[in-house]
C-alpha cells in the first residue's frame, strides 16, 4: 500500500478543534522538532471521537516517508512534551493507542473525552497483515440466516394487544429476503 492510499484513508467530513493558546507551542514544537510536529498532524487527521488512534510505528513511519527509527523519536518528543500519552496494544509495543491531550486538540464533544477504557480510530496498512497477497480477493464471509429455494421470511408469534395484532390467515405479508443459491454458494447483490 503506498503513502498516497494510507493519506485517502483518513476519515473525511470531521472537524478537529484546537486552542489558540496551544497554537504558540505547537509553532514551538514545529521548530525544535518538524518531524514530532508533522507526526502530531498525522494523528490528528486520523483521531476519531474520543481523541485516540491506533497504529502501527510501521504504518506510521509509511505515511511520514521517514524511519521507524525517526517515527520513535518523534513520539518519545511528543510523550515528553504532553502531547499525547500512549497505550500499548500487545506485547512488543510497535502497535499502540496514541490518544491525543484533548486541552490541545479534540474532536466531537470536549466533554467526557477522558476514558480509562477509549475508543479509537484504527489504521492498518495491507503490508503489515500476513494474509497481504490475498487481500481483496477471499471469498465473502457467509451470512446468517439465509434462505434457501422455496422458504420464505414470515413473521411469528402471537402478536401485540392493538393496534398491532396477528395476520389474518391468508394474509401473511411476505417479508422481502435475500436467497442463496446453494448450486454455487453465492448471494445475489
Amino acid at each position: 500500500m503506498s503513502k498516497q492510499d494510507l493519506s485517502s484513508q483518513r476519515q473525511s467530513g470531521t472537524w478537529v478543534q484546537t486552542e489558540r493558546a496551544a497554537h504558540e507551542a505547537w509553532a514551538a514544537l514545529l521548530r525544535d522538532s518538524p518531524r514530532a510536529a508533522e507526526l502530531l498532524h498525522l494523528l490528528v487527521a486520523r483521531v476519531g471521537p474520543h481523541n485516540a488512534v491506533v497504529i502501527s510505528q510501521q504504518t506510521l513511519a509509511k505515511l511520514m516517508g521517514r524511519s521507524i527509527d525517526t517515527v520513535k523519536r518523534a513520539l518519545s518528543v511528543l510523550k515528553a512534551g504532553l502531547w499525547l500519552e500512549v497505550r500499548q496494544i500487545g506485547d512488543r509495543g510497535t502497535v499502540n493507542a496514541y490518544v491525543l491531550n484533548d486541552r490541545v486538540v479534540w474532536s466531537g464533544p470536549r466533554d467526557g473525552i477522558r476514558h480509562s477504557l477509549f475508543s479509537a480510530s484504527v489504521v492498518i496498512s495491507a503490508d503489515e497483515q500476513p494474509d497481504k497477497a490475498m487481500l481483496g480477493k477471499q471469498p465473502p464471509l457467509r451470512q446468517l440466516p439465509a434462505l434457501y429455494p422455496g422458504e420464505r421470511q414470515l413473521p411469528t408469534g402471537p402478536g401485540m394487544p392493538p393496534p398491532s395484532q396477528p395476520s389474518l390467515d391468508g394474509m401473511e405479508p411476505d417479508i422481502p429476503a435475500r436467497q442463496m443459491n446453494i448450486e454455487k454458494n453465492i448471494e445475489p447483490h
